[in-house]
């Protein structure tokens, strides 16, 4: 009997030991990756209660139009600008996202549902993710895989009208920037041994590129008519195609980080692995020589 005793504890520390192990590798995967996921239509429609900030990534008229119940409209349109150097599309500060974040109820914390619609929003649903990502957040970023065209695929509700914020305020947003997940045109000059994607459209890429960037249109990281993101095993292919090195820093970028963002996702949610958006673009990198 003691023996048997002695079995079972060894047991019951070994499977503690390994439910250690798969929580220390689940959470070195949640940071590597900026704690970004996938979410199913289907999923959030089982499970909508459970998702009170659900950011829609297009155009507001879009927006207007029909969106997901209880959704905010949340345009990368509204919050990039011209910066001092007149570069375009540039983000806006840290503390100033913080501040408008604050005013629609969200902090660090907040579980995020961002959506889109990619032929119109330009991948702006996956900048969203990677803007909270670079800010450090900490709750869940989940990305509705094929948007506003798989959530109506499966009768999701939809409802019409102005947006009108009646949410409370947040305590505030602590933010704790992500430098990893992004670049300047200086320290992208500085690099060495790096893989560049140019992800832009074919003219734009006749019209002048990064030296040395391969040019992979961002329309290849989405498939099929409701552009669900690509697999693991999509990606992968996709890379050999390009033979990309894999065991390389990965940069990708357009005019200015919004499609690059939706390429970045897939890179970052297929392996598992720390890639980078170059926010500011090929508009950046041709002001700032």
């Amino acid at each position: 009997m003691k023996k048997i005793l002695t079995h079972i504890t060894d047991f019951m520390r070994l499977d503690m030991l390994a439910m250690l192990l798969i929580c220390m590798l689940l959470s070195s995967f949640a940071q590597a990756t900026g704690g970004v996921s996938l979410l199913e239509p289907s999923e959030l429609q089982r499970n909508f209660s459970n998702y009170n900030t659900i950011l829609d990534a297009r155009p507001k008229n879009e927006y207007e139009k029909g969106h997901i119940p209880g959704a905010i409209p949340f345009s990368w349109e509204d919050y990039t600008e011209t910066d001092a150097h007149g570069v375009k599309y540039r983000i806006w500060s840290a503390d100033r996202l913080a501040i408008a974040l604050k005013n629609l109820g969200i902090d660090e914390n907040t579980p995020i549902v961002a959506y889109g619609d990619a032929d119109r929003s330009w991948g702006g649903e996956a900048w969203v993710c990677w803007m909270f990502a670079w800010l450090g957040h900490k709750g869940e970023i989940r990305l509705l895989n094929s948007g506003i065209q798989g959530w109506k695929a499966i009768n999701g509700a939809i409802e019409q009208g102005v947006f009108q914020n009646k949410r409370q305020k947040s305590q505030g947003y602590a933010i704790k920037l992500n430098s990893a997940i992004n670049i300047t045109a200086q320290e992208l000059r500085s690099e060495k041994a790096i893989n560049i994607i140019d992800v832009r459209s074919n003219l734009e890429w006749l019209m002048g590129h990064i030296p040395g960037a391969v040019h992979i249109p961002w329309e290849r990281f989405y498939r099929g008519p409701e552009h669900h993101m690509i697999t693991h095993e999509e990606f992968q292919k996709l890379m050999s195609e390009y033979k990309i090195d894999s065991t390389k820093k990965t940069v990708y970028y357009c005019t200015g980080g919004i499609r690059s963002a939706w390429a970045w996702l897939a890179h970052t949610i297929s392996t598992g692995q720390t890639a980078v958006n170059f926010e500011g673009g090929i508009e950046e990198w041709n002001k700032l020589k």
